[in-house]
């Protein structure tokens, strides 16, 4: 069981998407220290099991692109905890067929949009009544900062996506404010996760290029995003929705980097 923090999120319920690893996995830690009831949801059962273990949560093994198994583990999740006072939906992928969109493929195209656009839509669309029925709750959303500001690398299906995903959050973050259902963009800098891992061992040369731009000089570690996502998840960020929140090193920020 994690360690225990303080009780920011004492006796809140959060279900998180693509919580086997990486971002997801982190937050889960940092959910559970921080003293709410975690439910960890991902397709693979055996990272997925082995996160909600480690937190003492639930594990919802799940394609968050089948709108039918979305709609079923929002209510599990209730049905288990009894409310549902966090959304972190951060399952995505970053393909290496996605490239160029000059040699994008279609099917890596709706692939890509697929899980990283639609499964957020779905989230919020069956995360939000929940929310409204006790007037408060908060959705995190998982961006990029290249939903901001173009990629130096080209992956045209994930910048898209993500920009996508950006545009959402802060129309829903203004719809819902009222009835008392925050909802805010993440847009995290490059993040030292196995998929980074995976492609600097499959093209280190692209990977590295991602480095060169970051003003404090390396990548972010899991933890440090799982950080801002609790934030946004507690009541320190009571007054933030509709908001890009950024936390990229400075990338966004910056024309040229030192050497």
């Amino acid at each position: 069981m994690t360690e225990r923090l303080n009780e920011r999120l004492a006796g809140r319920v959060a279900v998180i998407t693509g919580a086997g690893s990486g971002i997801g996995l982190a937050t889960a830690r940092r959910f559970a220290a921080e003293g709410a009831k975690v439910v960890c949801v991902d397709l693979d059962p055996e990272t997925g099991a082995k996160a909600a273990n480690e937190v003492g949560g639930l594990f919802i093994e799940a394609d968050v692109t089948d709108e039918r198994a979305v709609e079923a583990l929002f209510q599990r999740a209730v049905d288990e905890y009894g409310r549902l006072d966090i959304a972190f939906n951060n399952a995505g992928i970053s393909p290496p067929d996605d490239d160029s969109i000059l040699t994008t493929g279609l099917d890596a195209w709706k692939r890509v949009q697929e899980v990283n656009l639609t499964s957020v839509y779905l989230c919020c669309k069956y995360a939000i009544p929940h929310m409204r029925r006790q007037g408060k709750g908060s959705i995190i959303n998982t961006a990029s900062f290249v939903a901001v500001m173009g990629a130096a690398t080209s992956q045209i299906s994930y910048s898209a996506s993500k920009g996508g995903v950006l545009a959402m959050s802060r129309e829903l973050g203004v719809q819902f404010a009222r009835e008392g259902v925050r909802v805010n963009a993440l847009c995290p800098g490059p993040v030292n996760t196995p998929l980074l891992q995976e492609l600097f061992a499959k093209d280190p040369e692209r990977a590295a290029r991602r480095l060169v731009h970051i003003p404090l000089g390396r990548f972010a570690e899991p933890e440090e995003i799982a950080a801002a996502v609790a934030f946004l998840a507690s009541d320190d960020s009571s007054f933030m929705t509709a908001n890009t929140f950024l936390v990229d090193g400075g990338i966004s920020g910056a024309y040229v980097t030192p050497q």
